[in-house]
Protein backbone atom coordinates (compact mmCIF):
# COMPACT_ATOMS: atom_id res chain seq x y z
CA UNK A 1 0.00 0.00 0.00
CA UNK A 2 1.08 3.56 -0.69
CA UNK A 3 2.79 5.61 2.00
CA UNK A 4 0.25 8.37 1.38
CA UNK A 5 -2.38 8.84 4.10
CA UNK A 6 -5.52 6.84 3.37
CA UNK A 7 -8.37 9.11 2.29
CA UNK A 8 -11.53 7.63 0.80
CA UNK A 9 -14.82 9.13 -0.25
CA UNK A 10 -18.44 8.18 -0.72
CA UNK A 11 -19.78 10.26 -3.61
CA UNK A 12 -23.52 9.77 -4.09
CA UNK A 13 -25.73 11.74 -6.44
CA UNK A 14 -28.84 13.34 -4.86
CA UNK A 15 -31.18 11.80 -7.42
CA UNK A 16 -33.35 9.94 -4.91
CA UNK A 17 -33.08 7.81 -1.76
CA UNK A 18 -29.91 5.94 -0.88
CA UNK A 19 -30.23 2.33 -2.07
CA UNK A 20 -28.73 -0.35 0.19
CA UNK A 21 -26.07 -0.91 -2.47
CA UNK A 22 -24.99 2.68 -1.94
CA UNK A 23 -24.95 2.15 1.83
CA UNK A 24 -22.68 -0.87 1.31
CA UNK A 25 -20.29 1.26 -0.75
CA UNK A 26 -20.25 3.85 2.04
CA UNK A 27 -19.73 1.07 4.62
CA UNK A 28 -16.75 -0.46 2.82
CA UNK A 29 -15.17 2.98 2.49
CA UNK A 30 -15.78 3.63 6.19
CA UNK A 31 -14.34 0.25 7.24
CA UNK A 32 -11.30 0.65 5.01
CA UNK A 33 -10.57 4.11 6.38
CA UNK A 34 -10.94 2.97 10.00
CA UNK A 35 -8.78 -0.11 9.43
CA UNK A 36 -5.99 2.02 7.97
CA UNK A 37 -6.25 5.02 10.32
CA UNK A 38 -7.48 7.07 7.40
CA UNK A 39 -10.22 9.59 6.66
CA UNK A 40 -13.67 8.87 5.25
CA UNK A 41 -15.46 11.79 3.61
CA UNK A 42 -18.67 12.33 1.70
CA UNK A 43 -19.00 14.42 -1.45
CA UNK A 44 -22.36 15.15 -3.05
CA UNK A 45 -22.04 14.81 -6.83
CA UNK A 46 -24.89 16.91 -8.20
CA UNK A 47 -23.47 17.90 -11.58
CA UNK A 48 -26.57 16.48 -13.30
CA UNK A 49 -29.03 19.15 -12.22
CA UNK A 50 -31.82 17.69 -14.38
CA UNK A 51 -32.05 14.65 -12.06
CA UNK A 52 -31.72 16.51 -8.75
CA UNK A 53 -34.37 15.45 -6.20
CA UNK A 54 -35.15 17.84 -3.33
CA UNK A 55 -34.56 16.23 0.06
CA UNK A 56 -32.27 13.51 -1.29
CA UNK A 57 -29.09 14.98 0.23
CA UNK A 58 -30.68 15.25 3.67
CA UNK A 59 -31.92 11.69 3.30
CA UNK A 60 -28.42 10.43 2.50
CA UNK A 61 -26.90 12.13 5.56
CA UNK A 62 -29.70 10.94 7.86
CA UNK A 63 -29.33 7.36 6.60
CA UNK A 64 -25.57 7.32 7.20
CA UNK A 65 -26.13 8.74 10.69
CA UNK A 66 -28.64 6.00 11.52
CA UNK A 67 -26.23 3.37 10.23
CA UNK A 68 -23.47 4.74 12.47
CA UNK A 69 -21.01 5.33 9.62
CA UNK A 70 -20.82 9.10 9.50
CA UNK A 71 -17.91 10.63 7.53
CA UNK A 72 -15.37 12.98 9.10
CA UNK A 73 -15.64 15.51 6.27
CA UNK A 74 -18.55 16.59 4.11
CA UNK A 75 -21.42 19.07 3.76
CA UNK A 76 -22.34 20.32 7.21
CA UNK A 77 -19.40 18.44 8.74
CA UNK A 78 -16.54 20.74 7.80
CA UNK A 79 -13.14 19.84 6.43
CA UNK A 80 -10.28 21.68 4.76
CA UNK A 81 -11.07 20.45 1.22
CA UNK A 82 -14.59 21.87 0.86
CA UNK A 83 -17.01 22.72 -0.38
CA UNK A 84 -18.18 19.12 -0.55
CA UNK A 85 -21.12 19.68 -2.91
CA UNK A 86 -20.03 19.76 -6.56
CA UNK A 87 -22.49 22.45 -7.64
CA UNK A 88 -20.84 24.72 -5.06
CA UNK A 89 -17.47 24.00 -6.71
CA UNK A 90 -18.78 24.84 -10.17
CA UNK A 91 -16.30 27.63 -10.96
CA UNK A 92 -13.20 25.52 -10.47
CA UNK A 93 -13.81 22.89 -13.17
CA UNK A 94 -13.73 24.83 -16.44
CA UNK A 95 -10.05 25.87 -16.13
CA UNK A 96 -9.07 22.21 -15.94
CA UNK A 97 -11.11 21.38 -19.03
CA UNK A 98 -9.62 24.37 -20.88
CA UNK A 99 -6.15 23.25 -19.87
CA UNK A 100 -6.71 19.89 -21.59
CA UNK A 101 -7.88 21.70 -24.73
CA UNK A 102 -4.77 23.89 -24.73
CA UNK A 103 -2.59 20.79 -24.40
CA UNK A 104 -4.40 19.03 -27.28
CA UNK A 105 -5.82 16.37 -24.94
CA UNK A 106 -9.40 17.55 -25.35
CA UNK A 107 -11.34 19.67 -27.84
CA UNK A 108 -14.39 21.88 -28.30
CA UNK A 109 -17.36 20.22 -30.01
CA UNK A 110 -20.08 22.46 -31.43
CA UNK A 111 -22.40 19.78 -32.78
CA UNK A 112 -26.02 20.32 -31.76
CA UNK A 113 -28.13 17.57 -30.20
CA UNK A 114 -30.18 17.45 -33.39
CA UNK A 115 -27.09 17.00 -35.56
CA UNK A 116 -25.81 14.17 -33.39
CA UNK A 117 -29.18 12.45 -33.42
CA UNK A 118 -29.19 12.66 -37.20
CA UNK A 119 -25.75 11.02 -37.28
CA UNK A 120 -27.03 8.19 -35.06
CA UNK A 121 -30.06 7.63 -37.30
CA UNK A 122 -27.89 7.52 -40.41
CA UNK A 123 -25.56 5.05 -38.74
CA UNK A 124 -28.49 2.80 -37.82
CA UNK A 125 -29.68 2.84 -41.41
CA UNK A 126 -26.19 1.75 -42.45
CA UNK A 127 -26.26 -1.16 -40.00
CA UNK A 128 -24.22 0.51 -37.23
CA UNK A 129 -26.59 0.76 -34.24
CA UNK A 130 -23.94 1.76 -31.68
CA UNK A 131 -22.59 4.94 -33.22
CA UNK A 132 -20.01 6.77 -31.12
CA UNK A 133 -18.29 10.14 -31.16
CA UNK A 134 -14.74 8.80 -31.31
CA UNK A 135 -11.35 8.99 -32.98
CA UNK A 136 -12.89 7.96 -36.32
CA UNK A 137 -16.15 9.93 -36.45
CA UNK A 138 -14.80 13.15 -34.92
CA UNK A 139 -12.87 13.86 -38.13
CA UNK A 140 -16.15 14.57 -39.95
CA UNK A 141 -17.95 16.47 -37.19
CA UNK A 142 -18.10 20.09 -36.08
CA UNK A 143 -15.31 20.50 -33.55
CA UNK A 144 -12.07 22.36 -32.95
CA UNK A 145 -10.10 19.50 -34.50
CA UNK A 146 -11.80 19.87 -37.88
CA UNK A 147 -12.73 23.56 -38.06
CA UNK A 148 -10.25 26.33 -38.91
CA UNK A 149 -8.85 28.12 -35.87
CA UNK A 150 -10.46 31.45 -36.79
CA UNK A 151 -13.88 29.82 -37.08
CA UNK A 152 -13.44 28.17 -33.69
CA UNK A 153 -12.54 31.53 -32.15
CA UNK A 154 -15.54 33.15 -33.80
CA UNK A 155 -17.91 30.47 -32.49
CA UNK A 156 -16.51 30.90 -28.99
CA UNK A 157 -16.72 34.70 -29.22
CA UNK A 158 -20.38 34.43 -30.28
CA UNK A 159 -21.13 32.21 -27.26
CA UNK A 160 -22.11 29.34 -29.50
CA UNK A 161 -23.04 26.37 -27.26
CA UNK A 162 -20.31 23.77 -27.06
CA UNK A 163 -19.07 20.87 -25.00
CA UNK A 164 -15.50 19.83 -24.28
CA UNK A 165 -14.70 16.24 -25.20
CA UNK A 166 -11.77 14.04 -24.25
CA UNK A 167 -9.46 13.40 -27.21
CA UNK A 168 -9.07 9.65 -26.78
CA UNK A 169 -5.89 8.36 -28.50
CA UNK A 170 -6.16 5.70 -31.14
CA UNK A 171 -5.27 2.03 -30.58
CA UNK A 172 -3.64 2.32 -27.18
CA UNK A 173 -3.97 -0.18 -24.33
CA UNK A 174 -4.95 1.38 -21.02
CA UNK A 175 -3.85 -0.88 -18.19
CA UNK A 176 -4.52 -0.48 -14.48
CA UNK A 177 -4.69 -2.70 -11.42
CA UNK A 178 -7.94 -3.07 -9.52
CA UNK A 179 -7.49 -4.25 -5.92
CA UNK A 180 -10.47 -6.61 -6.24
CA UNK A 181 -10.30 -7.63 -9.91
CA UNK A 182 -6.61 -7.62 -10.67
CA UNK A 183 -5.21 -6.14 -13.87
CA UNK A 184 -7.69 -4.59 -16.30
CA UNK A 185 -6.74 -3.76 -19.90
CA UNK A 186 -8.91 -1.81 -22.35
CA UNK A 187 -7.98 -0.61 -25.83
CA UNK A 188 -8.86 2.99 -26.64
CA UNK A 189 -10.39 1.91 -29.96
CA UNK A 190 -13.30 0.63 -27.85
CA UNK A 191 -13.83 3.97 -26.11
CA UNK A 192 -15.59 7.12 -27.23
CA UNK A 193 -14.62 10.76 -26.73
CA UNK A 194 -16.57 11.37 -23.54
CA UNK A 195 -17.95 14.83 -22.75
CA UNK A 196 -15.96 16.41 -19.91
CA UNK A 197 -17.63 19.80 -19.76
CA UNK A 198 -21.26 20.48 -20.70
CA UNK A 199 -22.88 23.37 -22.49
CA UNK A 200 -24.71 24.37 -19.28
CA UNK A 201 -21.40 25.29 -17.67
CA UNK A 202 -21.26 22.20 -15.48
CA UNK A 203 -18.65 19.45 -15.65
CA UNK A 204 -19.71 15.88 -16.29
CA UNK A 205 -19.20 13.27 -13.60
CA UNK A 206 -15.95 12.20 -15.24
CA UNK A 207 -14.13 15.53 -15.04
CA UNK A 208 -15.53 16.65 -11.69
CA UNK A 209 -14.82 13.26 -10.16
CA UNK A 210 -11.16 13.30 -11.18
CA UNK A 211 -10.54 16.93 -10.26
CA UNK A 212 -12.22 16.57 -6.87
CA UNK A 213 -10.51 13.29 -6.01
CA UNK A 214 -7.17 14.92 -6.81
CA UNK A 215 -7.84 18.12 -4.87
CA UNK A 216 -9.25 16.18 -1.92
CA UNK A 217 -6.19 13.90 -1.92
CA UNK A 218 -8.20 10.70 -2.31
CA UNK A 219 -5.88 7.70 -2.06
CA UNK A 220 -8.35 4.89 -2.85
CA UNK A 221 -11.48 4.98 -5.00
CA UNK A 222 -13.84 2.27 -3.68
CA UNK A 223 -17.04 2.27 -5.71
CA UNK A 224 -19.60 0.04 -7.42
CA UNK A 225 -18.91 -2.24 -10.36
CA UNK A 226 -21.09 -0.07 -12.58
CA UNK A 227 -18.23 2.45 -12.71
CA UNK A 228 -15.67 -0.08 -13.96
CA UNK A 229 -16.29 0.81 -17.67
CA UNK A 230 -15.48 4.44 -16.83
CA UNK A 231 -12.22 3.61 -15.08
CA UNK A 232 -10.05 3.59 -18.26
CA UNK A 233 -11.18 7.15 -19.06
CA UNK A 234 -10.42 8.18 -15.50
CA UNK A 235 -6.96 6.65 -15.72
CA UNK A 236 -6.39 8.60 -18.95
CA UNK A 237 -7.51 11.83 -17.29
CA UNK A 238 -5.09 11.36 -14.40
CA UNK A 239 -2.35 10.80 -16.94
CA UNK A 240 -3.43 13.83 -19.00
CA UNK A 241 -3.20 16.09 -15.95
CA UNK A 242 0.08 14.52 -14.81
CA UNK A 243 -1.42 13.47 -11.47
CA UNK A 244 -0.88 10.30 -9.46
CA UNK A 245 -3.72 7.88 -9.97
CA UNK A 246 -5.48 6.57 -6.83
CA UNK A 247 -5.92 2.86 -6.20
CA UNK A 248 -9.18 1.49 -7.62
CA UNK A 249 -11.47 -1.13 -6.10
CA UNK A 250 -14.74 -1.89 -7.89
CA UNK A 251 -17.29 -3.65 -5.69
CA UNK A 252 -19.53 -6.49 -6.92
CA UNK A 253 -23.19 -5.92 -7.73
CA UNK A 254 -25.99 -6.68 -5.29
CA UNK A 255 -28.27 -9.24 -6.92
CA UNK A 256 -31.92 -10.15 -6.40
CA UNK A 257 -32.57 -13.12 -4.06
CA UNK A 258 -32.91 -15.46 -7.06
CA UNK A 259 -29.63 -14.13 -8.46
CA UNK A 260 -31.44 -13.01 -11.61
CA UNK A 261 -30.27 -9.45 -12.14
CA UNK A 262 -29.24 -6.45 -10.12
CA UNK A 263 -31.25 -5.58 -7.01
CA UNK A 264 -33.09 -2.41 -7.96
CA UNK A 265 -34.84 0.36 -6.06
CA UNK A 266 -38.24 -1.02 -7.03
CA UNK A 267 -37.56 -4.64 -6.08
CA UNK A 268 -38.00 -4.17 -2.35
CA UNK A 269 -41.67 -3.58 -1.61
CA UNK A 270 -42.55 -5.63 -4.72
CA UNK A 271 -40.71 -8.66 -3.31
CA UNK A 272 -41.60 -8.01 0.34
CA UNK A 273 -38.46 -6.50 1.87
CA UNK A 274 -36.89 -3.02 2.11
CA UNK A 275 -34.04 -1.93 -0.15
CA UNK A 276 -33.55 1.44 1.56
CA UNK A 277 -32.03 2.12 4.98
CA UNK A 278 -34.92 4.39 6.02
CA UNK A 279 -38.38 5.25 4.70
CA UNK A 280 -38.53 7.46 1.62
CA UNK A 281 -41.62 9.28 0.41
CA UNK A 282 -41.62 10.58 -3.15
CA UNK A 283 -42.91 13.99 -4.17
CA UNK A 284 -46.04 12.17 -5.40
CA UNK A 285 -46.59 10.67 -1.94
CA UNK A 286 -45.43 7.14 -2.79
CA UNK A 287 -43.80 5.45 0.22
CA UNK A 288 -40.79 3.13 -0.03
CA UNK A 289 -40.15 1.30 3.22
CA UNK A 290 -36.83 1.34 5.06
CA UNK A 291 -35.06 -0.95 7.50
CA UNK A 292 -35.18 1.55 10.36
CA UNK A 293 -38.95 1.90 10.27
CA UNK A 294 -39.38 -1.87 9.85
CA UNK A 295 -37.74 -2.25 13.25
CA UNK A 296 -34.28 -3.44 12.27
CA UNK A 297 -31.34 -2.70 14.57
CA UNK A 298 -28.88 -0.53 12.65
CA UNK A 299 -25.99 -2.84 13.52
CA UNK A 300 -27.91 -5.86 12.19
CA UNK A 301 -28.43 -3.98 8.93
CA UNK A 302 -24.74 -3.06 8.75
CA UNK A 303 -23.63 -6.60 9.66
CA UNK A 304 -25.82 -7.99 6.89
CA UNK A 305 -24.50 -5.49 4.33
CA UNK A 306 -20.88 -6.22 5.21
CA UNK A 307 -21.36 -9.86 4.21
CA UNK A 308 -22.85 -8.99 0.82
CA UNK A 309 -19.62 -9.31 -1.12
CA UNK A 310 -17.10 -9.76 1.71
CA UNK A 311 -16.24 -12.49 4.17
CA UNK A 312 -13.73 -12.50 7.03
CA UNK A 313 -12.23 -15.89 6.18
CA UNK A 314 -13.54 -17.35 9.46
CA UNK A 315 -16.80 -18.86 10.69
CA UNK A 316 -17.71 -15.73 12.64
CA UNK A 317 -20.85 -14.03 11.35
CA UNK A 318 -21.88 -11.62 14.10
CA UNK A 319 -19.66 -8.54 14.21
CA UNK A 320 -19.89 -5.23 16.01
CA UNK A 321 -18.94 -2.21 13.92
CA UNK A 322 -15.57 -2.05 15.69
CA UNK A 323 -14.96 -5.72 14.92
CA UNK A 324 -15.83 -5.15 11.26
CA UNK A 325 -13.33 -2.27 11.14
CA UNK A 326 -10.64 -4.56 12.52
CA UNK A 327 -11.43 -7.51 10.24
CA UNK A 328 -12.16 -5.75 6.95
CA UNK A 329 -9.75 -5.99 4.02
CA UNK A 330 -10.42 -5.35 0.34
CA UNK A 331 -8.64 -8.52 -0.72
CA UNK A 332 -11.49 -10.53 0.80
CA UNK A 333 -14.11 -8.75 -1.30
CA UNK A 334 -15.51 -11.00 -4.01
CA UNK A 335 -15.57 -10.26 -7.73
CA UNK A 336 -18.87 -12.09 -8.17
CA UNK A 337 -22.25 -10.50 -7.55
CA UNK A 338 -23.71 -10.99 -4.07
CA UNK A 339 -27.25 -12.40 -3.78
CA UNK A 340 -29.38 -10.62 -1.22
CA UNK A 341 -31.10 -12.99 1.22
CA UNK A 342 -34.00 -11.41 3.14
CA UNK A 343 -34.25 -14.42 5.47
CA UNK A 344 -30.59 -14.09 6.41
CA UNK A 345 -31.22 -10.41 7.08
CA UNK A 346 -33.92 -11.35 9.59
CA UNK A 347 -31.50 -13.84 11.15
CA UNK A 348 -28.98 -11.06 11.76
CA UNK A 349 -31.76 -8.99 13.32
CA UNK A 350 -32.70 -11.88 15.63
CA UNK A 351 -29.10 -12.28 16.78
CA UNK A 352 -28.78 -8.59 17.61
CA UNK A 353 -32.12 -8.54 19.42
CA UNK A 354 -31.12 -11.52 21.55
CA UNK A 355 -27.74 -10.04 22.40
CA UNK A 356 -29.18 -6.67 23.41
CA UNK A 357 -29.45 -6.21 27.22
CA UNK A 358 -33.00 -6.63 28.50
CA UNK A 359 -32.93 -3.18 30.07
CA UNK A 360 -32.15 -1.59 26.71
CA UNK A 361 -34.88 -3.60 24.98
CA UNK A 362 -37.32 -2.61 27.72
CA UNK A 363 -36.73 1.08 26.97
CA UNK A 364 -37.48 0.43 23.30
CA UNK A 365 -40.53 -1.67 24.15
CA UNK A 366 -41.79 1.07 26.45
CA UNK A 367 -41.80 3.47 23.49
CA UNK A 368 -43.69 0.98 21.32
CA UNK A 369 -46.26 0.56 24.12
CA UNK A 370 -46.49 4.33 24.64
CA UNK A 371 -45.03 4.12 28.16
CA UNK A 372 -48.11 2.37 29.59
CA UNK A 373 -46.16 -0.08 31.73
CA UNK A 374 -43.40 -0.02 34.31
CA UNK A 375 -40.02 -0.44 32.59
CA UNK A 376 -38.77 -2.92 35.21
CA UNK A 377 -41.76 -5.11 34.37
CA UNK A 378 -41.03 -4.78 30.66
CA UNK A 379 -37.45 -5.88 31.33
CA UNK A 380 -38.74 -9.28 32.42
CA UNK A 381 -41.11 -9.41 29.45
CA UNK A 382 -38.12 -8.90 27.15
CA UNK A 383 -36.18 -11.60 29.00
CA UNK A 384 -39.04 -14.06 28.50
CA UNK A 385 -39.85 -13.23 24.87
CA UNK A 386 -36.73 -12.11 23.03
CA UNK A 387 -35.54 -15.63 22.12
CA UNK A 388 -38.73 -16.02 20.08
CA UNK A 389 -38.79 -12.55 18.54
CA UNK A 390 -37.22 -10.85 15.54
CA UNK A 391 -38.32 -7.29 16.25
CA UNK A 392 -39.30 -5.29 19.32
CA UNK A 393 -42.82 -5.16 17.91
CA UNK A 394 -42.91 -8.97 18.06
CA UNK A 395 -42.33 -8.84 21.80
CA UNK A 396 -45.17 -6.34 22.13
CA UNK A 397 -47.52 -8.47 20.03
CA UNK A 398 -46.59 -12.02 20.98
CA UNK A 399 -45.96 -11.17 24.62
CA UNK A 400 -49.16 -9.17 25.08
CA UNK A 401 -50.53 -11.84 27.45
CA UNK A 402 -47.73 -11.04 29.89
CA UNK A 403 -49.17 -7.56 30.34
CA UNK A 404 -52.92 -8.08 29.83
CA UNK A 405 -55.21 -11.06 30.35
CA UNK A 406 -56.03 -13.02 27.18
CA UNK A 407 -59.30 -12.26 25.47
CA UNK A 408 -59.23 -15.31 23.21
CA UNK A 409 -57.91 -18.86 23.34
CA UNK A 410 -55.99 -20.69 20.63
CA UNK A 411 -58.60 -22.73 18.78
CA UNK A 412 -56.19 -25.44 17.65
CA UNK A 413 -55.00 -26.12 21.21
CA UNK A 414 -58.58 -26.14 22.51
CA UNK A 415 -59.59 -28.60 19.81
CA UNK A 416 -56.64 -30.96 20.29
CA UNK A 417 -55.92 -30.78 24.01
CA UNK A 418 -59.09 -29.86 25.87
CA UNK A 419 -60.87 -33.17 26.61
CA UNK A 420 -64.01 -34.00 28.60
CA UNK A 421 -62.09 -34.38 31.87
CA UNK A 422 -59.73 -31.44 31.28
CA UNK A 423 -61.84 -28.92 33.18
CA UNK A 424 -61.87 -31.05 36.33
CA UNK A 425 -58.16 -31.80 35.94
CA UNK A 426 -57.21 -28.14 35.56
CA UNK A 427 -59.44 -27.17 38.49
CA UNK A 428 -57.54 -29.65 40.63
CA UNK A 429 -54.21 -28.27 39.41
CA UNK A 430 -55.43 -24.75 40.17
CA UNK A 431 -56.26 -25.81 43.72
CA UNK A 432 -52.74 -27.17 44.11
CA UNK A 433 -51.32 -23.82 43.03
CA UNK A 434 -53.62 -21.98 45.41
CA UNK A 435 -52.24 -24.05 48.28
CA UNK A 436 -48.65 -23.01 47.64
CA UNK A 437 -47.17 -20.75 50.31
CA UNK A 438 -44.27 -19.77 48.06
CA UNK A 439 -44.99 -18.90 44.45
CA UNK A 440 -41.82 -18.72 42.39
CA UNK A 441 -40.33 -20.62 39.44
CA UNK A 442 -38.97 -23.53 41.46
CA UNK A 443 -41.99 -23.98 43.73
CA UNK A 444 -44.41 -23.99 40.78
CA UNK A 445 -42.23 -26.42 38.82
CA UNK A 446 -41.86 -28.78 41.80
CA UNK A 447 -45.60 -28.68 42.42
CA UNK A 448 -46.23 -29.42 38.76
CA UNK A 449 -43.94 -32.47 38.77
CA UNK A 450 -45.58 -33.75 41.95
CA UNK A 451 -49.02 -33.29 40.42
CA UNK A 452 -48.08 -35.25 37.30
CA UNK A 453 -46.60 -38.04 39.39
CA UNK A 454 -49.70 -38.24 41.61
CA UNK A 455 -51.99 -38.36 38.59
CA UNK A 456 -49.76 -40.72 36.63
CA UNK A 457 -49.84 -38.39 33.64
CA UNK A 458 -47.38 -37.05 31.11
CA UNK A 459 -46.52 -33.39 30.56
CA UNK A 460 -48.63 -33.23 27.39
CA UNK A 461 -51.87 -33.84 29.24
CA UNK A 462 -51.46 -30.87 31.57
CA UNK A 463 -48.90 -28.28 30.46
CA UNK A 464 -50.53 -27.19 27.15
CA UNK A 465 -53.85 -26.59 28.92
CA UNK A 466 -52.15 -24.77 31.78
CA UNK A 467 -50.52 -22.52 29.18
CA UNK A 468 -53.84 -22.09 27.39
CA UNK A 469 -55.59 -20.91 30.55
CA UNK A 470 -52.84 -18.47 31.54
CA UNK A 471 -51.79 -17.08 28.13
CA UNK A 472 -54.48 -18.02 25.63
CA UNK A 473 -51.73 -19.46 23.37
CA UNK A 474 -50.48 -22.88 22.43
CA UNK A 475 -46.76 -22.22 22.83
CA UNK A 476 -44.27 -19.83 24.37
CA UNK A 477 -41.52 -19.53 26.98
CA UNK A 478 -41.32 -21.51 30.23
CA UNK A 479 -44.70 -21.65 31.98
CA UNK A 480 -42.97 -21.69 35.34
CA UNK A 481 -41.21 -18.43 34.55
CA UNK A 482 -44.49 -16.97 33.26
CA UNK A 483 -46.32 -18.03 36.41
CA UNK A 484 -43.63 -16.54 38.66
CA UNK A 485 -43.74 -13.31 36.68
CA UNK A 486 -47.53 -12.97 36.84
CA UNK A 487 -47.80 -13.98 40.48
CA UNK A 488 -50.14 -16.30 42.30
CA UNK A 489 -53.26 -14.12 42.40
CA UNK A 490 -53.11 -13.22 38.71
CA UNK A 491 -52.53 -16.85 37.68
CA UNK A 492 -55.50 -18.08 39.70
CA UNK A 493 -57.79 -15.39 38.34
CA UNK A 494 -56.70 -16.17 34.79
CA UNK A 495 -57.34 -19.87 35.32
CA UNK A 496 -60.82 -19.17 36.63
CA UNK A 497 -61.54 -16.91 33.66
CA UNK A 498 -60.14 -19.44 31.21
CA UNK A 499 -62.05 -22.38 32.64
CA UNK A 500 -65.32 -20.47 32.30
CA UNK A 501 -64.68 -19.21 28.76
CA UNK A 502 -63.26 -22.42 27.33
CA UNK A 503 -66.11 -24.52 28.73
CA UNK A 504 -68.54 -22.06 27.17
CA UNK A 505 -66.74 -22.43 23.83
CA UNK A 506 -66.87 -26.23 24.07
CA UNK A 507 -70.61 -26.17 24.88
CA UNK A 508 -71.25 -23.91 21.88
CA UNK A 509 -69.40 -26.34 19.64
Amino acid sequence: MSDKPVRVRFAPSPTGPLHMGGVRTALYNYLFAKKNNGTFLIRIEDTDQTRFVPGAQDYIMDALKWCGIMPKEGPGLGGEYGPYVQSERKEMYQPYAERLVQEDKAYYAFDTAEELELMRERAKQMGMPNWQYNHVTRTSLKNSLTLPQDQVEELLANNTPYVIRMKMPRNRDIRFEDIIRGWVTVNTNNLDDKVLFKSDGMPTYHLANIVDDHLMKISHVIRGEEWLPSAPLHVMLYEAFGWDCPHFAHLPLLLRPDGNGKLSKRDGDRLGFPVFPTDWTTAEGELYSGYREKGYHHQAFINMLAFLGWNPGTHQEIFSLDELCEAFTLDRVSKAGAKFDPDKTKWFQQQYLRSTPNEELADQLSEVLEHKYDVSRLTTVCHLMKERATFIQDIATEGAYLLERPTSYDEQTVSKKWKEDTSALMTEWKNNLEALSTFDHDSVENAFKAFLEAKGMGIGAVLPNFRLLITGTGMGPSMFEIAAFLGKEECLERMNQGLTKIEALKNQA
